[in-house]
């Protein structure tokens, strides 16, 4: 579904991604771990077309997306959930995910069924539809972005760091429902985190970024095992 080729991406001439190859099939739910730094956000911004990389190729379903203007590649069915929510604070919640279904913006009845899925999916937004989002807690807003994202149909969805910032009890709450996502709604999930932990008990599989290069990749059983993944990101 997703292959990533030898991607180099720089920003402002500094070289963050160096020689990235990896690949993700569909219905499979994968981890991109790393420390704050590594360069995962600047790889998903890159996947995502947000960023271009200097070298390499990405595709999707086949398709080379490596110079795709974003919205395109949202409509191919790529889509990402940014670090730091970026919520639109002013808007209601309903007004926030009708934002994200702009892929299919006039098909009122699609719109709708997208709605009634995340409604069901995150009951609390359905209960505060008409509050404004800036008002959210970090874990309602969390949702909100999630819930957002997946008005758009991802086939493959980008959870950049979903659980930063927020209590132990809500990242418990929200690696569920990440995971009924890729279960229940036939969404592939690519997730980046820093809570390795977390990451590992809930995806398939996993890569390690380091410096902006893939160091390692394995399932999730050899990775939590790994001497140096245990020491550097569990904490044992």
């Amino acid at each position: 579904m997703l292959k990533l080729k030898n991607v180099y991406t720089d920003i402002g001439g500094l070289q963050i991604i160096h020689n990235v190859s990896l690949e993700i099939e569909q219905g499979e739910f994968v981890a991109l771990l790393g420390s704050n730094g590594a360069g995962k956000t600047t790889l998903f911004r890159t996947v995502a077309g947000v960023l271009k990389p200097n070298s390499g190729t990405i595709e999707f379903n086949g398709m080379g997306i490596h110079r795709m203007p974003v919205h395109k590649i949202v409509e191919a069915g790529l889509v990402l959930c940014p670090q730091g929510r970026q919520l639109f604070p002013r808007l209601s919640v309903e007004k926030n995910l009708i934002m994200g279904a702009y892929p299919i913006k006039g098909n009122k009845p699609r719109i709708q069924k997208n709605l009634d899925r995340v409604y069901e999916l995150f009951p609390i937004l359905k209960e505060r539809r008409n509050q404004e989002a800036g008002t959210f807690s970090g874990g309602e807003q969390q949702m909100l972005a999630i819930a957002r994202s997946l008005m758009s149909e991802p086939q493959l969805l980008l959870l950049d760091e979903p659980s930063v910032g927020l209590a132990p009890l809500i990242v418990e709450q929200m690696a569920e429902t990440i995971s009924n996502i890729n279960r229940e709604m036939d969404t592939t999930i690519f997730l980046s985190e820093q809570n390795a932990n977390m990451a590992l008990n809930i995806t398939d599989r996993g890569y390690v970024l380091e410096n902006g290069s893939c160091v390692l990749s394995g399932d999730c059983a050899q990775l939590k095992d790994d001497e140096k993944v245990r020491k550097a990101y569990i904490g044992a």
